[in-house]
C-alpha cells in the first residue's frame, strides 16, 4: 500500500531540496480557475526549420483558455514570447459553423492563437484567426493578411516549398502565391452537398482526417478528395442556447445509412486540370489517408472497405495514371488506422505499421510492395513512428515495451535484426518530437501527480536544457496542493477470459481503521482510449479532491480498451457493453475485498462512451453499482455514426440482434439506484437525441432519475464556468445518495 505523501521529494524527485509552502484545501472553484493548476503546460511543441528554436502554444498567466506562441531560444537558451496574440487579433472570434465544427473535432478549446504553420525556411509563420490568415515575418515581428474577406479561410497552410499558401474558402480549394499575391482557385464546384479539399464528418471525427489536401513535394500539383454529401441522410438537429433554439438540416451518417461519394483527384496548379483516380467498382468505401512518395509523382493513398474488414495501401503514379496495391491489411474484426508511414529518401523503402501479429508493430517495405522485414515485435504495442535515420539505420518510435502504462521513446535497427532499446526514463509518460536530423528531441514528459515539463535531450537521452521545466517551487499554482495529494495505487486484475486489465485507485486522505468509505469508479470502458497511465491528466485534480472528501477513485481499463493489443480490442467485437460490464463487476469485486471501502456506497461516472458504461452497468449490475452518473452518453447504437459504429458492431443489416443487445433500452428496467444523466444541448457528436430518447423510456417505466443539462454546450462541455457547476453538480449528487457530510 502507497501511504499519503508527507513531503515533496517523494512525489517530485526533479526537485531539488523541500518546499514549505501552507498546504490549502483544494476547491472546485479553484481546479477551473487561473491560473491553471497544471502550470505552464506547452502544447503543439515544434521544431522550427532551422532548428534554432523550439516553439509551443502557451495560455495566459490570467487566462489559461487564451494562446500566445512562446520559443525557447537555442542560441541565447531564453524562454519569451514570440508572438503575442492579443497584436495579431484581440476582438472575440467569429468562426464559421464549418470552422466551429472542425475544432470540436479537433477536440480544440480556446481563443487567440490554436494553430500556426512554419514556413520551409523558417522565416516567417502563419495563423489563421477570426476567419482570415495571417502571415508573420520573424525578421520584422509584423505580421499581415493575406486574406481579408467576408468569407471564411481554412485548413490553411504553406506549400512544401514555401512558396504558396493554401486554404479552403465556400468549400473551394485555393493556393496564394506569396511572391505576387495572386489567387489561384483550383476548384470551382463547391457549395452545398460539395466540399472540395475538405474531410467529411466521419473523417474528421472518427479516422482523425483533419484535411482533405496533400501538396506534393514539388509544389506543380495538389491531390484532393471531392466530396458530395447526396447520399447522407439529412436530419434536423437542434442546437439548444440559452435564449434561442438553433435548426441545423445536417447530414448525419447514421449507422446503415449512406455515407457522402467521394472522390480523389490530382490538380495541376498550372491550368488547374484534374484527374480524377479510379478508386474502383465499389463506391462505398472510405479514403483513410494520402501522402505523397519522394518521387513527387507518385501519391499514395489508403483505401479501406466499408465493413473496415480491408485496408490497401495503394501508389498512384500522376504522370502514367497507372496505380498498383502495395499492400493490403485484413481483419475478421476491424483494422485499425494509424498514421505510421514514412517513406525513405532512397525513394525504394518506406516504414509501415501494421496489427497483423496482434499488436501493433513496425514493417520495413520495398516500394514494390516486398516485405523487406519487420522491425520490431513482441507482445507489446508501438504507439507512433517518430523519425527514421537512414544514414545510421535506426528507426525511432514511441511505444510501450516496458510497461502499457507509460509511453517511451526507442530506437531499433532499420535494415537489420536487433532489440529495441528506450531511450526515455522509466517512471514517466512522455511524447517526444524528433527533429528532423534525428540528434535531438522534445521531451514533454509527467507523472501521475507530476504535471507536464518539456526538456530539450539528445537522441541517447541525455538532456540538454530544459525548454519549459514547468518546476514545482513556491511559485507554481499547484505547490500550495500537492502535501494534501494522494499517489495513485496501481495494479491489475484478471479478467474471466485470463487477459491482464490494469487499475488506479486515488485512495482517501482520512482513512481511519474500522472506517468505510464510498467509491466512485470512473469509467470509459470504450475502445481507442486507455484511462490508466502514470501521466498527467488535469481531470485528475477532481478525483484528487473527491479522495480528500472521503471517497476511494477506481479507474479500470476493461477489455475493448487501447494499447494492449488486438486481442484485448476484440472482445467487444458485435456486442458492445457486455465484456465492459463483465470487467467492471471484477474491479467491484475487487474493491470490495479492501477493508476501507463499503460496499453498499459504490458508485459510476463516466462522459461519452463513459456515459454508455455508466447506464449499462446501472441498469445490469445494479447490484454492485448503487448510483451513477451518466455524461452525454449513447444510448442507441443506431442513432451514431457509420464509421465508428460500423467498426464494432457491424451494419445493422447484418447483425440486428447485436444493435437491440448493445442499446439501453432493453436493461432500463433493471435501474434500481439512483441516477443522473447531464448532457450539452448543442451536442452535434452524441446528439442530445441520446439523453431524450432515455428519458422517455425512464418516464414510461416511471423510473425516477436526476438530470441536468447544459444549454449551447458541444459534446465537450467546454468553459470554466461550466466545468465548475458541472462537476459541483457531480459531487452533490453522490454526497447526497452517499450521506457524505
Amino acid at each position: 500500500m502507497l501511504k499519503k505523501i508527507k513531503h515533496l521529494s517523494l512525489a517530485l524527485p526533479l526537485m531539488v531540496g523541500a518546499i514549505s509552502v501552507q498546504a490549502k484545501p483544494l476547491s472546485l472553484e479553484r481546479i477551473f480557475d487561473d491560473p491553471s493548476l497544471s502550470g505552464k503546460s506547452p502544447v503543439q511543441l515544434k521544431f522550427s526549420p532551422d532548428g534554432s528554436r523550439v516553439t509551443y502554444l502557451q495560455g495566459k498567466s490570467d487566462d489559461y483558455n487564451r494562446y500566445d506562441l512562446w520559443e525557447y531560444n537555442l542560441k541565447d537558451n531564453t524562454n519569451r514570447v514570440l508572438v503575442d496574440s492579443a497584436k495579431l487579433f484581440s476582438g472575440p472570434e467569429n468562426l464559421s459553423d464549418e470552422e466551429k465544427a472542425r475544432r470540436e473535432r479537433q477536440r480544440i478549446f480556446g481563443k487567440g492563437i490554436l494553430e500556426y504553420k512554419w514556413s520551409k525556411d523558417g522565416k516567417a509563420l502563419l495563423f489563421p484567426l477570426n476567419g482570415d490568415l495571417y502571415y508573420y515575418d520573424l525578421a520584422s515581428a509584423k505580421s499581415k493578411k493575406l486574406t481579408d474577406t467576408e468569407t471564411f479561410e481554412t485548413d490553411a497552410r504553406f506549400s512544401p516549398k514555401g512558396n504558396y499558401v493554401s486554404f479552403i474558402r465556400e468549400q473551394n480549394l485555393f493556393a496564394l502565391e506569396l511572391e505576387s499575391g495572386k489567387e489561384i482557385q483550383l476548384s470551382k464546384d463547391g457549395g452545398g452537398v460539395i466540399k472540395n479539399g475538405m474531410a467529411e464528418f466521419v473523417a474528421q471525427e472518427e479516422m482523425s482526417r483533419m484535411t482533405g489536401y496533400w501538396w506534393s513535394g514539388d509544389e506543380t500539383k495538389i491531390a484532393y478528395t471531392r466530396v458530395d454529401e447526396t447520399p447522407v441522410k439529412e436530419a434536423i438537429r437542434n442546437e439548444i442556447y440559452a435564449d434561442e433554439v438553433k435548426l441545423f438540416n445536417q447530414r448525419y451518417p447514421f449507422t446503415g445509412t449512406d455515407n457522402v461519394k467521394i472522390q480523389l483527384g490530382v490538380v495541376k496548379l498550372n491550368d488547374q486540370k484534374v484527374d480524377w483516380i479510379d478508386l474502383g467498382k465499389d463506391e462505398d468505401i472510405y479514403i483513410a489517408r494520402a501522402k505523397w512518395l519522394k518521387d513527387g509523382n507518385t501519391l499514395s493513398y489508403q483505401w479501406q472497405n466499408r465493413s473496415q474488414h480491408k485496408l490497401e495501401l495503394r501508389f498512384y503514379n500522376s504522370e502514367t495514371k497507372v496505380q498498383k496495391v502495395a499492400l493490403t491489411e485484413n481483419s475478421e474484426t476491424w483494422i485499425n488506422l494509424h498514421f505510421d508511414l514514412e517513406f525513405l529518401k532512397d525513394k525504394k523503402h518506406f516504414v509501415w505499421a501494421s496489427e497483423r501479429d496482434g499488436f501493433k508493430h513496425l514493417y520495413l517495405y520495398r516500394t514494390n510492395g516486398q516485405l523487406v522485414r519487420q522491425i520490431t515485435s513482441g507482445d507489446w504495442a508501438v504507439d507512433s513512428l517518430k523519425g527514421i535515420d537512414e544514414k545510421k539505420g535506426i528507426v525511432y518510435f514511441a511505444g510501450r515495451k516496458d510497461t502499457p502504462l507509460e509511453s517511451h521513446l526507442y530506437s531499433a535497427p532499420l535494415f537489420k535484426k536487433g532489440d529495441a532499446k528506450r531511450i526515455t526514463e522509466k517512471g514517466q509518460y512522455h511524447n517526444v518530437v524528433l527533429a528532423k536530423d534525428s540528434k535531438t528531441f522534445i521531451d514533454n514528459s509527467s507523472s501521475d501527480n507530476k504535471p507536464n515539463s518539456a526538456a530539450l535531450r539528445k537522441v541517447n537521452g541525455e538532456f540538454i536544457t530544459w525548454l519549459e521545466e514547468n518546476k514545482l517551487d513556491s511559485n507554481h499554482p499547484l505547490t500550495p496542493y500537492l502535501s494534501d495529494l494522494t499517489k495513485p495505487e496501481y495494479g491489475t486484475i484478471k479478467a474471466e477470459d485470463g487477459q491482464v486489465m490494469h487499475y488506479r485507485l486515488f485512495k482517501p486522505s482520512n482513512i481511519t481503521d474500522g472506517k468505510k468509505h464510498p467509491v466512485i469508479v470512473n469509467v470509459y470502458g470504450g475502445p481507442h482510449a486507455q484511462r490508466v497511465t502514470n501521466s498527467w491528466r488535469s481531470k485528475n485534480l477532481y478525483f484528487q479532491y473527491m479522495a480528500q472528501q472521503g471517497y476511494v477513485i477506481f479507474q479500470l481499463d476493461n477489455r475493448g480498451s487501447y494499447n494492449r493489443g488486438k486481442k484485448f480490442e476484440d472482445a467487444i467485437y458485435k456486442n458492445l457493453g457486455v465484456v465492459e460490464v463483465a470487467d467492471q463487476i471484477k474491479g467491484v469485486e475487487f474493491l470490495r475485498t479492501l477493508d476501507y471501502v463499503d460496499p453498499q456506497r459504490i458508485g459510476v461516472y463516466g462522459h461519452s462512451y463513459g456515459g454508455y458504461m455508466a447506464l449499462m452497468t446501472m441498469f445490469k449490475a445494479g447490484d454492485y453499482f448503487q448510483a451513477g452518473v451518466s455524461g452525454a452518453p449513447v444510448t442507441d447504437w443506431a442513432l451514431y455514426d457509420t464509421h465508428y459504429t460500423e467498426r464494432y458492431l457491424g451494419h445493422p443489416d447484418t447483425n440486428a440482434k447485436g444493435y437491440e443487445d448493445s442499446a439501453v433500452f432493453p436493461y432500463a428496467d433493471g435501474l434500481k439506484g439512483p441516477l443522473m444523466i447531464y448532457h450539452g444541448m448543442a451536442d452535434d457528436n452524441v446528439l442530445f437525441t441520446h439523453s431524450t430518447k432515455l428519458f422517455k423510456q425512464l418516464q414510461d417505466n416511471e423510473k425516477q432519475f436526476e438530470m441536468m443539462t447544459y444549454p449551447g454546450s458541444k459534446h465537450s462541455l467546454r468553459g470554466k464556468q461550466v466545468q465548475t457547476h458541472l462537476h459541483q453538480t457531480i459531487t452533490n449528487f453522490f454526497n447526497r445518495h452517499f450521506d457524505v457530510k
